[in-house]
């Protein structure tokens, strides 16, 4: 089977756990399955996942579309404020509806208990709209919630980005491009913020990320013909990087990369079929040339979504995010 063939297979899958569809309708999914395995990791049921409260279906951008609500999760031990950390789920870019398989079970439960609250965004698909739309939702996101810091507690000092595979991809480029609004990229200028929902002036810049298996050097494989990230750029209709060369790099985090990222944690299975661990590797040696603050973690025998969530890789990441939350204090 080709890496293609098998993205689009996983990416099909990851509709299963939480009950999220295609753009269009998509198939129901009823409870779902707990325990499966799909393009958005393993998703294991949430049994553990304790919040003192729970918001779902919140729009973020003002516009009514279902691919633009986010829920949030409080941690179960009350404080005045909480610091954020934002986990995108995985999908090949392919879903635009699958916030309630975000890691819950695993990821997200971690982050709660390590007293984080936790948003779950939706976002626009490849299929609903091409890249840089998909920059826009996230850093629209990250804005709503320094909007809404004090109905919901959130600490908007510190707002972190997670993510698995294309979540992961979405989440180190809003480290990458952290208070960056535009950018050069081939022959024209990209617009990586956006102007969307009402919170534009709030800020979108992030104080940490997590990876975890994120595609982060394009094209994935080859020449990147028949690949997922291919749909997601519309190479054929979008004339504004002049070359695949440029095209590719404008969704890559490796091409923004600079010293005053904020601290970055990556995590990518050696034995990644999906997502090559080239991807990490090649990531984690440009923040190291850079000078930022990171820590990488190959998972010795780690899938795509396989065998990474274990406990000491979600302290790992716990970790992380205290120390960079108690290095800004």
């Amino acid at each position: 089977m080709s890496l293609f063939a098998s993205t689009m297979m996983l990416g099909a899958f990851a509709q299963f756990p939480g009950g999220g569809g295609f753009p269009g309708g998509g198939m129901p999914m009823g409870g779902g399955m707990p325990g499966g395995f799909g393009f958005g990791g393993q998703q294991i049921k949430a049994e553990d996942m304790h919040y003192s409260e729970k918001f779902t279906d919140i729009n973020y951008a003002d516009d009514g579309q279902a691919y633009h609500n986010l829920d949030v999760y409080l941690p179960e031990k009350k404080a005045d404020k909480y610091p954020v950390v934002v986990h995108i789920y995985g999908s090949a870019w392919f879903s635009n509806s699958s916030k309630g398989a975000a890691d819950l079970g695993t990821i997200v439960t971690a982050l709660l208990k390590a007293g984080y609250a936790v948003v779950c965004p939706n976002h626009r698909s490849s299929m609903d709209a091409g890249w840089p739309a998909q920059s826009h939702d996230i850093k629209a996101v990250i804005r709503w919630i320094r909007g809404n810091a004090k109905q919901y507690k959130f600490d908007p000092s510190f707002i972190a980005t997670s993510g698995f595979s294309s979540g992961g991809h979405l989440s180190t480029f809003m480290a990458s491009t952290s208070g960056t609004k535009t950018a050069k990229v081939g022959n024209g200028e990209l617009d990586i913020e956006g102007s969307l929902g009402k919170y534009t002036d709030q800020s979108s810049a992030t104080q940490a990320c997590v990876d975890w298996s994120g595609p982060i050097a394009f094209p994935i494989t080859g020449d990147g013909s028949g690949t997922p990230e291919e749909g997601l750029l519309k190479l054929k209709e979008n004339l504004l990087f002049g070359s695949r060369e440029a095209a590719f790099a404008s969704l890559s985090a490796i091409t923004f990369v600079d010293p005053k990222d904020p601290p970055t944690i990556i995590f990518h299975g050696t034995e990644d079929n999906v997502v090559p661990i080239a991807s990490g590797d090649k990531y984690a040696a440009a923040l190291k040339e850079k000078g930022v603050v990171s820590e990488y973690y190959p998972v010795q025998g780690g899938g795509h979504g396989f065998n990474m969530y274990t406990e000491e890789n979600l302290q790992r990441m716990v970790t992380f995010l205290d120390k960079a939350r108690n290095a800004k204090k």
